[in-house]
């Protein structure tokens, strides 16, 4: 494994990290994640306008959190909803807020950030049901949110992307394309490059081995392709979708091999390969200039099926 000077910089830093006052390992990665986010993350871009609501579902609320782009003046924009990683279990509106800003400046749409439930408190399929049930009152409540209910997208990155994937096998039909970034597909973590990445770098076999086990208890007996999107055998309703693969991820092996099954099920699917890169570069915006480039990538590929009015 050759790592470039930047990333080595990076996992250094990364070695030095510490919880401040875990109170337990679920803890640990909470604060982790917390951390790295904060502090590597980079300058944050300054955004028209940012909301905070509570949406009503059943028996509890789910925050999210709506970034509107800045020099956005339509009256009916465009959105992306943004599904977070965390290995299921951790992330919220801090870990991701400096690449969602990013995200609404450059496909000047709203992002629609979903802190959806976590595991092992709620386990599967809580959080996909939160992503769900948004992605449905985003297009019923377009109107009051001042957004174009046939124009919207889909965002996921690590678990976020396995809840991505999931979603739109659901609600499909309501989203005109979707962008996984380096998802999280399979709960066996017995790939190639699982072997290669067992210890890193910054994911871990024994650590994702606990995340799958807190969020789909039922895996190793009867594991539903929702919650493990590589068992995914129908993508009816799955729009266009892009998929960003880093060559030095553990999760680089059943990424592409759920890019092929879509591609199997005649989805339509590009693959980008970030060599060089890890598992979450897209929180390193202070050392490496492979963001800006996804960034831009994933600006691209939503202008092809979004109407959006250009900076």
């Amino acid at each position: 494994m050759q790592l470039t000077s930047p990333i080595t910089q990076i996992i250094n830093h990364l070695g030095k990290i510490q919880s401040f006052d875990a109170q337990d390992p679920l803890d640990d990665t909470r604060k982790y994640l917390d951390a790295m986010a904060l502090q590597l993350s980079g300058k944050k871009e300054p955004v028209a306008m940012i909301e905070e609501l509570k949406v009503p579902v059943e028996d509890h609320q789910i925050p999210v959190r709506i970034y509107r782009p800045k020099g956005k003046t339509t009256q009916k924009s465009s959105a992306i909803i943004y599904i977070h990683g965390g290995w299921f279990i951790a992330g919220g509106f801090e870990t991701h807020d400096a690449v969602v800003r990013k995200l609404a400046n450059q496909t000047s749409s709203v992002m629609i950030f979903v802190d959806y439930r976590l595991a092992p408190e709620h386990p599967f399929p809580a959080g996909l049901n939160d992503c769900i049930n948004i992605v449905k009152w985003v297009t019923d409540h377009a109107e009051d949110l001042g957004i174009d209910e046939s124009q919207i997208g889909i965002i996921g990155d690590s678990a976020g992307g396995a809840l991505a994937t999931s979603v739109s096998t659901q609600v499909g039909e309501l989203l005109k394309f979707q962008v996984l970034i380096y998802p999280a597909a399979d709960h066996q973590l017995n790939t190639k490059s699982w072997e290669t990445y067992e210890t890193g770098p910054v994911l871990n076999k024994e650590g994702g081995i606990q995340a799958w086990k807190w969020y789909h208890p039922e895996a190793e007996s009867n594991p539903d392709p929702l919650a493990v999107p590589i068992l995914i055998k129908d993508f009816k309703n799955t729009p266009p979708t892009l998929v960003l693969i880093a060559e030095h991820d553990a999760l680089r092996d059943e990424g592409e091999e759920l890019v092929q099954h879509m591609k199997n099920a005649g989805i339509s699917v590009q693959t980008s390969f970030y060599r060089d890169m890890v598992h979450g570069f897209m929180h390193m915006g202070e050392v490496l200039n492979e963001v800006e480039k996804a960034t831009f990538e994933m600006a691209a590929f939503a202008h092809q099926y979004l109407r959006t009015t250009e900076k």
